[in-house]
């Protein structure tokens, strides 16, 4: 390990994460957020997915203060989060075949919507299947992965394939295979996950690319307020009414 605390060995392979996302990534990062800007324009809705930790990037893009009213969760109940009890459950759902058809068939997502799906290791049924699935649809889907996954590991689907494998555009996360960044003599496994924090980052970063591209064209991108600054419920009030048709985690 490098000199410095653990706190700064931290700081330190997070950043260097960053670095590498901000420098290798430019590319996919302007095309996904110009595939939301796009969606918007062009009268789509935006979503979503993430399963087990996954899932905080996804929801932290839905709903948010200065992010796009636009964005939607797509839940699947006991995987979108660690709430479900025992929590195993919600790591054994990903891994089972058909679950994502189910889901997609029930959902609001039609042809032209555009669908974030984000699996680090991407090698599971359920987010194999649901950009599978979704691109079948007609849905646009933008992949966030990190692509270590699949060269370090075996695909747990049928078909071999990884989540890269079924996406318009892939944004690589750089997470190393087990995300750990940290290890120690004294300590008997890897420590440290950086995932969260660099996949949350790279998704603002296509967000802010999303408004941007929108406000370039002149449309004015659909923008959340913080509910506490003067003046923030009312401007929200008024975005959701604008776009009410395009809003799902109000009903």
């Amino acid at each position: 390990m490098t000199d410095g605390t653990p706190a700064d060995q931290f700081f330190d392979a997070a950043i260097g994460l960053l670095r590498r996302v901000k420098e290798e990534e430019p590319q996919a990062i302007a095309a996904a957020g110009t595939l939301l800007a796009d969606t918007v324009e062009a009268g789509g809705r935006l979503f979503a997915f993430g399963a087990g930790h996954s899932s905080l990037a996804a929801q932290d893009v839905v709903y948010r203060a200065g992010g796009l009213a636009l964005m939607n969760l797509l839940a699947v109940p006991g995987v979108v989060g660690v709430d479900v009890t025992p929590a195993t459950l919600g790591s054994a759902l990903e891994r089972v075949d058909g679950l994502a058809a189910a889901v997609l068939d029930t959902s609001p997502l039609r042809a032209g919507d555009t669908l974030v799906i984000i699996s680090l290791s991407g090698r599971n049924a359920l987010p194999v299947e649901m950009a599978a699935g979704a691109r079948a649809l007609g849905v646009n889907v933008i992949g966030v992965t990190s692509l270590a996954y699949t060269t370090g590991t075996k695909s747990r689907h049928t078909s071999g394939t990884f989540l890269k494998d079924h996406c318009d555009i892939v944004l690589d996360s750089k997470i190393a295979v087990g995300d750990a960044e940290l290890t120690l003599d004294t300590v008997p496994a890897p420590f440290a996950p950086a995932s969260t924090v660099v996949t949350a980052a790279l998704l603002q970063a296509v967000m802010a690319t999303a408004a941007a591209t929108l406000a370039d064209r002149g449309v004015e991108p659909p923008l959340l307020r913080s509910g506490n600054v003067d003046g923030g419920l009312e401007w929200n009030s008024r975005v959701m009414a604008q776009y009410g048709d395009r809003i799902f985690y109000r009903r």
